[in-house]
């Protein structure tokens, strides 16, 4: 709100340009439409754009389409590259490591690391029963019935096909992690019980070590305490987000500085330069 306020003082004071420097787009998760719900992160793009708004630089968007929500020029910067530098230098025997793909939506992100790393993949499939997907919200509820005795408009005794409710198995893995080190890569990491979950399965498999790395570290709730308890052994996390009071409580959260590429970012935007340096060797599935 407080961005909002201040990109809408500016527009008043007839400012030529307002750019907007996001590292990490909140509700960037909620990009798509899920049963009746809302697509909050197009709601929040119409919103900067009525605030005066007319360009965003931001890093590492949930999903890449979420570009298309905007009426403006978006720069989608990305982290991987210093991810990858540290796998490569602080990682002891990288060369032994295997990317994981914590779910078959997240393969094509692994797959990415693990063609630049040279390394082999793995792919993560099914979910812990207490994954968020599965709680009830109240949306499944039946269609509301009227009393026998009240007349109603419309279609009576109107029978509809049930769709089959999906069911997925327990986590499995898919690839060889047996005596390496397996190292999960993903854009956000929030609630860390799936990761915990992984991390478990991962080590029946035979992994003898297990690193996360993710862009966002949102890190909320006892994140911290979950990390120290699990069989997790480092998490990577860019500074796009501040997590120094969760680093404090967890000595196994470490933090990449993202920050060379956000200034770079802003000094090209401010002389009018091409950005196009900045995204040299990036596919789009980084």
């Amino acid at each position: 709100m407080e961005l909002l306020v201040m990109a809408y003082a500016l527009k008043t004071s007839c400012a030529n340009n307002i750019i907007g420097v996001i590292p990490y787009f909140p509700y960037s998760k909620q990009c798509k439409m899920r049963k009746r719900g809302s697509v909050v992160c197009k709601l929040l793009a119409s919103m900067l754009a009525k605030a005066g708004l007319t360009h965003i630089i931001t890093m590492d968007l949930h999903q890449k389409e979420i570009q298309g929500f905007f009426s403006f020029p978006v720069d989608n910067l990305r982290a991987s590259p210093f991810l990858i530098q540290y796998i490569q230098e602080e990682v002891a025997d990288y060369r032994n490591a295997v990317i994981v793909a914590k779910s078959p939506s997240a393969a094509k992100r692994a797959q990415s690391y693990a063609e630049r790393l040279r390394l082999g993949l793995a792919v993560m499939h099914g979910e812990a029963h207490h994954s968020e997907l599965d709680m009830v919200d109240g949306r499944n509820s039946p269609p509301f019935s009227p009393p026998s005795n009240r007349t109603t408009t419309g279609h009576t005794g109107l029978e509809l096909p049930l769709m089959m409710a999906k069911e997925k198995p327990p986590i499995t893995v898919v690839g060889d992690v047996g005596g390496r080190i397996a190292i999960i890569v993903d854009d956000i990491i929030d609630d860390l019980e799936d990761f915990v979950a992984a991390a478990e399965i991962l080590k029946e498999r035979g992994a003898y070590k297990i690193y996360i790395m993710a862009t966002h570290g949102l890190l909320s709730g006892d994140a911290p305490r979950l990390i120290e308890e699990s069989a997790i052994d480092e998490v990577v996390v860019t500074n796009t987000v501040p997590h120094e009071g969760q680093k404090l409580q967890c000595p196994k959260i470490k933090t990449v500085d993202v920050s060379m590429v956000l200034a770079e970012a802003i000094r090209r935007t401010h002389n009018g330069e091409s950005m196009a340096y900045l995204f040299r060797n990036i596919a789009v599935d980084d």
